[in-house]
């Protein structure tokens, strides 16, 4: 999408009372990418550098707390584990760790060599890879992760219930977070696995 595009949108999300501070400059992209250690998908990136969106639920990445966005940044892997935690574990993992460590060290490894999981708006995050625009966003709460846009401008079409949204496409496929399987082991015989609501991000 081009920039004068994301500055529509950015108008819309005003008329419902995101508050908007100037865009990032490409120096403070640079700095946020090295401070914190990820790369923005470009179509973020172009987003946030029309207009940079402030408030509890948006990560401040011109001079926010770095501890708070590295947890931000870690949610997924936190997520898992609590629910690994409780007894959940894919096939594809290999066999069940038999101890915590072991646990912990398998999917530390695991989401750790996946692509980034990016913080859009609260727990609504994308996936850094393929470095390219189009990658979709997911919800993303423990093991339960869907779709909320098949990419960034649906998304926030959804989220927001802007006017304007495109008829639903297939999501591009993205390595280690198949939502699919991930929904399917998750709610396996039933499901049952507990949500852990501590930070507030359920309604």
């Amino acid at each position: 999408m081009e920039t004068r595009n994301w500055q529509a949108v950015v108008e819309s999300l005003r008329e419902h009372g995101v508050v908007f501070e100037t865009g990032l400059s490409d120096g403070e992209v640079d700095r946020a990418e090295t401070r914190i250690g990820f790369r923005f998908p470009p179509d973020l990136r172009n987003f946030l550098q029309t207009a940079l969106p402030r408030g509890e639920y948006f990560p401040n990445w011109r001079s926010g707390n770095e501890v708070g966005l590295r947890e931000w940044l870690e949610l997924p892997l936190r997520g898992i584990l609590f629910d690994v935690r409780h007894g959940f574990w894919m096939d594809e993992w290999g066999p069940r760790a038999t101890t915590w460590a072991e646990a912990e060290r398998i999917v530390g490894e695991l989401v750790g060599s996946a692509p980034q999981l990016v913080p859009v708006c609260q727990h609504r995050m994308m996936p850094s890879e393929p470095h390219e625009e189009g990658n979709p966003v997911f919800s993303v709460h423990q093991t339960d992760i869907i779709y909320y846009g098949f990419d960034l401008e649906d998304y926030i079409r959804n989220e927001w219930n802007l006017p304007g949204r495109c008829p639903w496409q297939s999501p591009k496929v993205i390595r280690f977070w198949d939502i699919e399987r991930f929904q399917s082991a998750r709610w396996a015989d039933g499901g049952g696995w507990p949500f852990d609501n501590s930070a507030g991000l359920l309604p």
